[in-house]
């Protein structure tokens, strides 16, 4: 599947990543990731910016700022809830997007995490 060859992806490369319900039953186009040491608000912010729609939580908290009572209620600590990003993939999603966005993500993540190192918090630059 494209979303195992993402996870794949984002687990080897991302350091503190990792996947929600990876061993669950799933959508087979949805991956919901918490990556430790990363704001998802600012993370949100930053991919949209470069053009890439993701959530920060599950579709039925879209728009609130808190975290994802479905997160929370799945066992994840509220700062995990708070670093969590939701990536939905459509019909016309190729490796080559994915791999893509991938770049994208990682990069963001090093950056945000730079930032944070710095004592910059909650700062979006494309």
């Amino acid at each position: 599947l494209l979303r195992d060859h993402f996870e794949s992806r984002v687990l080897r490369d991302i350091p503190g990543a990792q996947v929600t319900a990876k061993n669950g039953p799933r959508l087979p186009n949805t991956s919901s990731l918490v990556i430790a040491g990363v704001d998802g608000e600012t993370l949100l912010m930053s991919l949209d910016l470069k053009g890439y729609a993701v959530s920060t939580g599950a579709a039925c908290s879209s728009g609130n700022p808190e975290p994802s009572p479905v997160l929370l209620a799945m066992g994840l600590a509220r700062d995990e809830a708070q670093s969590s990003l939701r990536v939905s993939l459509g019909w016309e999603t190729s490796f080559e997007d994915l791999d893509g966005f991938f770049e994208t993500l990682r990069e963001t993540v090093q950056r945000l995490r730079r930032l944070s190192e710095q004592g910059v918090s909650n700062v979006v630059h494309p």
